[in-house]
């Protein structure tokens, strides 16, 4: 598994995650999990500065959102 960041906030659907410095985005695409391993959605978007970007996650369940914010994700 790769750390894909912590979520920073919520917009228009989807969780904002931040990329650790140094660290390479995950790809679109990807699955993401949460820290028990429970599926929180998927990759759609990578966007921002090059050298610490952002990752926009869509959730699997919209209900959850507000529940994610400050949650470390990994992609599978």
């Amino acid at each position: 598994m790769k750390r894909v960041g912590e979520v920073v906030r919520t917009a228009q659907g989807l969780a904002v995650v931040r990329v650790p410095e140094g660290a390479d985005p995950a790809r679109v695409g990807s699955e993401v999990v949460d820290e028990s391993l429970s599926t929180v959605g998927r990759v759609v978007d990578v966007f921002g500065p090059v050298e610490r970007p952002y990752v926009a996650v869509s959730p699997t369940d919209r209900s959850r959102l507000t529940a994610l914010l400050g949650a470390k994700l990994y992609a599978r």
